[in-house]
């Protein structure tokens, strides 16, 4: 049975370390318990997680949990992803993605996930 790959949990404590300070680059997803896009896009991110490990950080911060983190970047709708490097805001999408799209997306946005 192969390791089960699940998206970091950022709150407001660990949003520094976690995204800011991380070597790689970071997807951050903005998602609540309560939303019901969020939770049928797990699986994707999930999937992407386990393949591109090593190579792109995936987070996910529940607004209410985090909502410093939220507040700071201005996040209204869910799901909302942030693409980060280096601590810095590279782009994002709002609303729900399939995994064409989200590879779209980070091929856009990160070098590492073109290789």
């Amino acid at each position: 049975m192969g390791v089960a790959f699940a998206p970091v949990r950022v709150t407001d404590a660990t949003f520094d370390q976690v995204v800011v300070r991380s070597p790689l680059p970071v997807v951050l997803d903005f998602t609540a318990s309560w939303c019901v896009p969020c939770r049928g896009l797990r699986p994707t991110l999930e999937d992407l997680s386990q393949k591109l490990a090593g190579r792109v950080t995936f987070a996910t911060a529940d607004v209410d949990d985090a909502a410093g983190v939220t507040r700071s970047y201005g996040i209204l709708a869910l799901p909302t992803y942030l693409f980060l490097e280096n601590g810095r805001e590279k782009g994002r999408a709002v609303g729900p993605l399939d995994a064409v799209a989200f590879r779209w997306n980070l091929r856009r946005h990160f070098v590492a996930a073109r290789r």
